[in-house]
């Protein structure tokens, strides 16, 4: 049995900001991967990839390493189909969107597959230019 099979499972895609934060803010690296399928792809740190579960759970030992504090944000609403699901928050620092594509799991719960934490905000073009 996997150490992550004994954490909470996400039963709806929008549990998973939840499930994120609560282990985030406690410090749980390991918790938070457990949010993350095997081959999960997160676009973080910033213009680079973390790729799988394992990659996934040491860039969160060191982020998790500075003791930051997370805060839930309002999810906008979930894009459902056949089992893929995307969910997204406007961050409460303004730093553009998050996105994260899910997919329902045979237990029924959800993990992540895709995970884009921060979108850069960018200026639109001037049109007078």
């Amino acid at each position: 049995m996997s150490e992550y099979a004994t954490y909470e499972k996400a039963m709806h895609p929008e549990d998973i900001t939840r499930l994120f934060v609560e282990r985030s803010n406690a410090g749980d690296a390991a918790g938070v991967a457990a949010l993350y399928e095997e081959d999960a792809v997160m676009a973080y740190p910033p213009g680079e990839l973390t790729v799988g579960r394992e990659a996934i759970r040491v860039l969160w030992e060191g982020v998790l390493s500075h003791r930051p504090r997370f805060e839930q944000e309002a999810p906008l609403p979930t894009l459902l189909s056949d089992g893929i699901a995307l969910t997204s928050t406007p961050p409460n620092d303004g730093a553009g969107a998050r996105a994260q594509v899910v997919r329902r799991q045979a237990d029924g719960s959800w993990l992540r597959l895709l995970d884009q934490p921060e979108f850069a905000t960018v200026a639109a073009p001037d049109p007078s230019a």
